[in-house]
């Protein structure tokens, strides 16, 4: 049984595309008024310190209201990933020669010499 009220007991149809660690599943459900919408589920696969493992699920409810400005957004921000970024996985995960530099982690002794000491007594 489901935490929203029983509206996920009538299943139409399913597919289930799986990613590495996490798993989506894509299913058509009915209302009680008989419509159809979508569920859209990710569930990742977490292993704890003991070699036992549990999954974290997150849930989206999508209704055929919503279908045109959500196919058009995930359209827009997926073309633009791919073009910015291409297809190619770029992560430390995925590469072992993947060497992460940001900002935040840089920090040169140029970028300490731009801070000022404050004391409270200058306020």
């Amino acid at each position: 049984m489901s935490d929203y009220d029983g509206r996920d007991n009538e299943e139409i149809f399913s597919k289930v595309l799986r990613a590495g660690r996490r798993t989506y599943f894509f299913d058509v459900r009915s209302t009680k008024a008989g419509d159809y919408y979508l569920t859209i589920t990710e569930s990742k696969k977490f292993t704890n310190d003991d070699g036992s493992f549990h999954f974290k699920k997150h849930k989206i409810y999508l209704y055929k209201e919503d279908f045109a400005g959500f196919s058009a957004n995930l359209e827009e921000m997926t073309s633009y990933i791919l073009k910015e970024k291409g297809e190619e996985v770029i992560s430390d995960r995925h590469q072992n020669d993947y060497s992460r530099e940001t900002q935040d982690t840089a920090t040169t002794s140029s970028d300490a010499d731009k801070f000022t000491d404050v004391s409270f007594d200058d306020i």
